[in-house]
Order: C-alpha cells, then structure tokens, then sequence
C-alpha cells in the first residue's frame, strides 16, 4: 500500500493527541501455582519476582533522560484483579496526560471503569478492550528535577 503525505500527516497529528502510550508499565499474567512460576522465570530467564513484581528498566527513547520501569508479575489463578473476563492476562501502559485520554476514550465509546486508585507512585484508571480483556492504564508521578 502507497502512503501519501496526506496519511502520514494525519498519522503524525494522531500520535500527537494529549492522552498518550509511553510505553508497557506491566505484564502481568495468572498461574496456578505462583512460586513455581516465580521460580521458573528466575532460574531460566533471570527474571526475579520475589513478591513485589520484577522491575525491568527502560528510557523513553525520544527523552533518555526519562527512566521508566516495566513490572512483570506473576498473580494468582484466583485473582479477580484482570477483571471478570477469562483472560489470564493484563497488560498495563505507561500514559501520559491520563485524564485527557479518557475523556478521549469515552468521545470513542470506549468502556471505561469507574474506579480510579491513586498511589505514591501515581494515577491508575481501566478500560476494556473490544473483547472485554481488562486493560490497566497508569500515569507515573512526575519526578521533581
């Protein structure tokens, strides 16, 4: 498929939209026995959660300055937290400017949770997705310089 300027142009502007996808902050997927999966990953792949979630660092690549975390975590089987669908799975994205991609989503009609959670380390909303799958969405406190 050809691209003219004209779509690159309209691209560009959409990407530009206030309310925007940094990056993955976690991937966090169910299993029926949690520390063998802990233990697992650790052994084979060096990735090591000892409860609180593996920490894996990364830089925004269009500012090196900004240090960003992506947490991989092992949950439960039982766990309600990736919502009432069956996904074993939730994936959670790193935004920025949360409550302007909202009200962009919900413009969308977009099904958009009620609940918020504000921790130290920042602002949490959810969405689904065109199936249902839960999708955590988290703006990080801004780090004084």
């Amino acid at each position: 498929m050809k691209t003219t300027k004209t779509d690159k142009t309209k691209a560009a502007a959409k990407t530009e939209q206030r309310g925007k996808i940094l990056g993955i902050g976690g991937i966090f997927f169910k299993s029926a026995n949690r520390d063998q999966m802990r233990e697992w990953y650790s052994k084979h792949l060096g990735i090591s959660d000892k409860g609180g979630g593996a920490m894996l660092p990364w830089r925004q690549s269009d500012d090196p300055e900004k240090k960003h975390v992506t947490v991989w975590s092992v949950f439960p089987s039982t766990t309600d937290y990736f919502g009432p669908g069956p996904a074993p799975f939730m994936i959670n994205y790193i935004v920025e400017d949360l409550d302007a991609l909202l009200e962009r989503l919900k413009g969308e009609g977009v099904k958009i949770d009620e609940k918020r959670m504000n921790e130290s380390y920042g602002r949490f909303a959810w969405i689904y997705d065109a199936e249902g799958n839960k999708i955590e969405l988290w703006e990080p406190v801004a780090k004084k310089p």
